[in-house]
């Protein structure tokens, strides 16, 4: 059975960081293109950043570029998302997912899907 599970989310400041991981089994994340996204409440889901499977070229949102990094462990066949500078719209459900092809930030085939960490920025 293909999973891919999450940790690392909670609250911090602003201005903090966190570091999300994204651990699968079932499956060789090195072979898929990873995508993270995010969703606010009351929000529609929305790409955080997307890797193609070569993991040569990420792309990022415009509202994360410059604060957050993807990257991964093949060793560790873990995806991981730092997030630094976070402020109050950071605010989400952050998911990773495993798929095929990018359309810029946005992870455009969907094989699994993480189930979720929350994010929480509030003073």
């Amino acid at each position: 059975q293909v999973q891919l599970v999450e940790s690392g989310g909670g609250l911090v400041q602003p201005g903090g960081s966190l570091r999300l991981s994204c651990t699968a089994s079932g499956v060789t994340l090195a072979d898929y293109s990873i995508g993270w996204f995010r969703q606010a409440p009351g929000k529609e889901r929305e790409g955080v950043s997307c890797t193609y499977v070569s993991s040569t070229t990420t792309y990022y949102s415009d509202f994360v570029k410059g604060r957050f990094t993807a990257s991964r462990d093949s060793d560790k066949n873990t995806a991981y998302l730092q997030m630094k500078n976070l402020n109050s719209e950071d605010t989400a459900v952050y998911s990773c997912a495993r798929g095929r092809g990018c359309s810029g930030s946005t992870l455009v085939i969907v094989n699994t899907w993480g189930q979720g960490t929350q994010v929480t920025v509030s003073s």
